[in-house]
């Protein structure tokens, strides 16, 4: 398929994706597409595939059925075509994963400066152009360790932020998080959203997928089980499976 960038494409498309981790068979004939700019929530309970389904978008994991497509790139075992697709998309993890060595500001501007050859200074101005979105300039010169856990965290997504992605992926941003440092995230999580980022995110944070969620995935078992506006899949879920998960999550 030729390269369709920036058309009216979807920019993600998985069609009849299978991923196995040896015998165990993670995802199931996943047929899925994300249209430019859309907001997409996945949940599910524990070990669905959720987490990797979405590794498999920037290839931390690799698909051994199907094929994938990233703004009109075929995701294959190409490392070129890995790398680009690398390089419009970025992840923000449960655990920060900063480099820990580095300041703030300097882990902001590696990646530009190495892959996408930005000059240094442009480089950090928009590192603190970042930052100040991200409500955390005036941590630019710590490290890592010595920032709270959602100040971290809120540094991965400016530093996601930092390559110019045309995606982000969040695999449960805030799991790993103290409750009163959740809402900071989010915040940040929404503000993104607003401005037309195409998302799509891992949670268990049903009143974020309410408040920015075009579409809400719902999986288990490897499978897509249903998907469906948030307003419809949270006060009509159509599948037996789905209304369990809620049952339990939201507590009724």
């Amino acid at each position: 398929m030729a390269n369709d960038s920036g058309s009216g494409g979807p920019i993600i498309e998985m069609k009849g994706v299978d991923k196995w981790f040896g015998e165990f068979h993670v995802l199931r004939g996943i047929d899925f597409s994300v249209a430019r700019g859309e907001k997409i929530v996945i949940c599910g309970p524990s070990g669905s595939g959720k987490s990797t389904l979405v590794r498999l978008i920037n290839r931390l994991e690799s698909h051994q059925r199907g094929r994938i497509l990233v703004d009109g790139i075929e995701l294959a075992d190409d490392a070129k075509a890995i790398e680009a697709i690398r390089r419009e998309v970025g992840m923000v993890f449960q655990q920060f994963n900063l480099f820990p060595h580095l300041t703030v500001m300097q882990n902001l501007t590696l990646a530009p400066t190495w892959v996408r050859r930005m000059p240094r200074r442009e480089a950090e101005e928009l590192a603190m152009q970042l930052l100040k979105r991200v409500r955390i300039a005036e941590q630019a010169d710590k490290y890592p360790a010595q920032l709270s856990g959602g100040q971290q965290q809120r540094v991965a997504i400016a530093r996601a932020l930092a390559m110019r992605p045309k995606v982000m992926l969040f695999d449960e941003p805030t799991s790993a998080l103290d409750p009163e440092m959740i809402k900071e995230v989010l915040d940040v999580m929404i503000e993104l959203a607003r401005e037309g980022m195409t998302m799509l995110v891992v949670t268990h944070e049903m009143g974020f997928a309410r408040t920015v969620a075009d579409r809400v995935v719902f999986m288990d078992q490897g499978e897509i089980v249903e998907v469906g506006k948030p307003e419809e899949f949270f006060s009509a879920p159509k599948t037996d499976r789905a209304r369990l998960f809620l049952s339990q999550i939201l507590g009724h």
